[in-house]
């Protein structure tokens, strides 16, 4: 049989796609009843996401608490829904784990002791200053300088703080705050840790600098070489989705061809 992924065919006999389904929890008697259930599951599989994502194959919260490869719904008072959404806003203050918009710019869950391989593999060397040099090389846009820059400065703040302390208050700007903060998260530089009763919907993010909330991550990750990182992530991925191609695994976490091909390589 066939499994899509990131726009691929990927062979994947039934044997295996039997165990992806295990290890996805999409299963009835494996299902996440309540929130320590999730807890163990992102330790479990280390990363994942938080909704399912099409084109993205990776373990999913949303799947695991449905028990099954369920449907997206739009309806708010769907229990699966609930207990996924909930637990995510309730764990933000609880260092559970690392959330933020990652993968592909969506929401994402990575485990704490996964998540200095993927810091040794950003820009971030865990200084404060550090982001200088990245935007000197144009690979930080003025924005999320300027978004960052109000952070590291101020400290945390409500997404409705941090738009006026960085000048981007305002309709017209909030594609621009938006887009900024979104780099910010992949890029590992900030993160939700929390839920503020603000703006019209009385719901807005609370963002922190990384470093100052998980300050123990850019030391781990200054023990790990890119090589090294890169295989203990695919490692721990393919025991998740069992199966994969060095092109799906490049286009899944931005890597080259080439490493992807290097690192599977080494784990074969």
């Amino acid at each position: 049989m066939k499994s899509t992924k990131n726009g691929a065919a990927v062979e994947i006999s039934e044997a295996q796609f039997a165990e992806r389904e295990r290890r996805y929890r999409r299963l009835p008697t494996l299902r996440c009843q309540n929130d320590a259930d999730i807890r163990n599951f992102v330790s479990d599989v280390g990363i994942c996401m938080l909704f399912p994502v099409q084109g993205i194959e990776m373990p999913n919260v949303y799947h695991a608490v449905a028990g099954y490869n369920k449907a997206m719904t739009a309806k708010h008072d769907d229990p699966t829904i609930s207990l996924t959404w909930n637990t995510k806003d309730q764990s933000l203050d609880k260092r559970w784990w690392f959330y933020a918009k990652y993968i592909h710019g969506k929401a994402t869950l990575i485990s704490l002791d996964l998540l200095p391989c993927f810091y040794a593999l950003s820009e971030n060397l865990g200084d404060d200053d550090d982001y200088l040099q990245e935007y000197r090389d144009g690979k930080l846009s003025t924005d999320a300088k300027t978004i960052y820059e109000a952070l590291l400065k101020d400290g945390a703040a409500h997404a409705i703080q941090l738009k006026r302390v960085s000048g981007f208050y305002g309709d017209e700007k909030k594609s621009r705050f938006d887009r900024a903060l979104n780099e910010l998260q992949c890029g590992l530089k900030v993160l939700p840790v929390g839920v503020a009763e603000a703006g019209a919907w009385r719901y807005a993010f609370i963002y922190e600098v990384l470093q100052r909330w998980l300050p123990d991550v850019p030391q781990q990750a200054q023990q790990l070489s890119r090589s090294q990182a890169r295989q203990i992530i695919t490692q721990r991925y393919l025991q998740n989705a069992i199966v994969t191609t060095p092109t799906s695994l490049a286009k899944l976490f931005g890597w080259t061809l080439r490493e992807a091909q290097e690192t599977l390589h080494h784990l074969s």
